[in-house]
């Protein structure tokens, strides 16, 4: 317990102040109980012998704890801890009784990389390529729903810089609490108030050179200028937001502010000096029988040569569990290569792993087997073997030969043709055979040749494309 509210009498209350599971205590509606918890996320609980009498004893205590005051004239109260937050409504205002909601900020990091990895919390291709960013300085904010586990994914970012650079955190409430994490780091901690604005605590944070700034939520039209001239003055920043997608972190910042600022010309400032938004989300999994938070988007800004804003999105999860993967464009790979960070061009897709796509009407050709362009109706190349190896089937079309679309062969598969045993079919000796209109090879006085193929048969080797006549 705090060492500020030792002298609050918390009741049935401090059990689960003293449980780490529990992030969130709220009182509610003349006696409810909620509890928000890392494996259960929110749920009531039952006889619990916290009422209205005990909230307003708890109140009162806190407020003396303060000098403030909580009565019908001030009728809200804040008090705040270093590891705790409270926030109490009088009864005046909340006519159903008076209203609780306890946070716990502990100074701890609370996420570690094999539980995350075990949880399926992040994958670890992208939990390494984010600490490379991290490395590489890369400016980046993470949004996601209340609850959902920003301020602590941003906290795990930040325990993975350098112990040489500086960091100041820049907050409204205390969270973050890096500099009693890392006590022997050059940590600087600093609080708004109204007599100290964001604005006001960023010129003075300037003057301390750091190299990352901390924010721990942008909520306002203040920190939302504080972030843009943090980043635009070549310092590096972490922050959080509420966002429905990481797609959407520039967007959401511009609604922020308020103003007439020409929307393009904001975004594409957002674009040119944020590298990438992370999204997490936070839901019942009733496969894990838990509350589970994962990491579901992560897309990168940039602004092209043509200076237009754009996103790529590197990582997204679907609800029904599809991934979807790119990888950096050369905009962030150039970035990382100027902070001395290199990272290979296709560290999320692999190229001998990326799909590729038959984008328009026409075939394209297949280089990965030279000179073997058969296709069958489905439009799929069916590779024969060849050095007795059997070659997969691909979704790639290979161009026309001789102007004409073989459409009636196929190759062997796991040593068998498939389909019919009848098949129009190449002759490795025939170099110079062309088509017919239906496919079919033409050889002496443009005659059609159809073989009677044994179905054992396999290919020594490939086949060689016709020449062009």
């Amino acid at each position: 317990m705090d060492t500020q509210f030792q002298q609050v009498d918390f009741g049935p209350l401090k059990q689960f102040l003293d449980n780490d599971d529990v992030t969130d205590i709220s009182y509610s509606n003349g006696g409810q109980v909620w509890l928000k918890t890392l494996s259960k996320g929110v749920f009531r609980v039952e006889n619990t012998g916290i009422d209205n009498t005990l909230i307003e004893k708890i109140a009162f205590q806190c407020a003396n704890t303060m000098g403030k005051s909580f009565n019908m004239a001030n009728p809200f109260l804040d008090a705040e801890s270093a590891e705790l937050r409270l926030n109490f409504v009088h009864d005046s205002i909340a006519k159903n009784g008076v209203a609780l909601l306890m946070r716990k900020t502990p100074a701890k990091i609370r996420l570690k990389k094999d539980e995350i990895i075990k949880d399926d919390y992040i994958r670890l291709d992208i939990h390494d390529f984010l600490l490379k960013c991290v490395e590489g300085h890369c400016n980046i904010l993470v949004s996601g729903e209340t609850g959902s586990g920003k301020t602590e994914f941003i906290k795990y970012l930040a325990s993975h810089t350098k112990e040489n650079e500086k960091i100041i955190t820049i907050e409204d409430t205390l969270e973050l609490h890096l500099d009693r994490i890392f006590p022997h780091r050059d940590i600087v901690a600093m609080k708004t108030n109204n007599i100290a604005s964001y604005s006001d605590v960023l010129v003075t944070c300037m003057r301390q050179n750091p190299r990352w700034i901390l924010l721990s939520e942008v909520r306002s039209a203040e920190a939302v200028m504080a972030v843009r001239n943090s980043i635009s003055s070549g310092h590096n920043i972490l922050s959080t937001i509420h966002a429905d997608k990481a797609a959407s972190i520039p967007s959401r910042l511009y609604s922020l502010l308020e103003s007439n600022l020409d929307l393009e010309q904001f975004l594409r400032s957002i674009h040119r000096y944020v590298q990438l938004g992370v999204h997490i989300k936070g839901y019942y999994s009733k496969e894990r029988q838990k509350f589970h938070r994962e990491i579901a988007e992560v897309t990168e800004f940039y602004v092209t040569e043509e200076n237009e804003a754009k996103s790529n999105t590197l990582y997204k999860k679907t609800p029904d569990g599809k991934v979807t993967l790119h990888n950096p464009s050369k905009y962030l790979l150039g970035y990382l290569e100027s902070q001395g960070v290199m990272i290979e061009p296709d560290i999320l897709v692999k190229e001998e792993f990326k799909p590729q796509e038959n984008t328009t009407n026409e075939y394209r050709v297949d280089t990965s087997v030279p000179n073997i362009p058969v296709v069958n109706s489905q439009n799929q190349i069916a590779r024969p073997m060849v050095n007795n190896q059997i070659y997969q089937t691909s979704q790639i079309a290979p161009q026309p030969v001789n102007g004409r679309f073989v459409n009636n062969l196929t190759y062997p598969n796991n040593n068998q043709y498939s389909g019919q045993v009848q098949r129009a079919m190449y002759n490795a000796q025939m170099p110079n055979q062309k088509v017919n209109n239906i496919g079919q090879p033409m050889v002496n006085n443009n005659q059609p040749i159809t073989t009677n193929v044994n179905p054992q048969q396999i290919y020594q080797q490939p086949v060689v494309q016709p020449n062009e006549q």
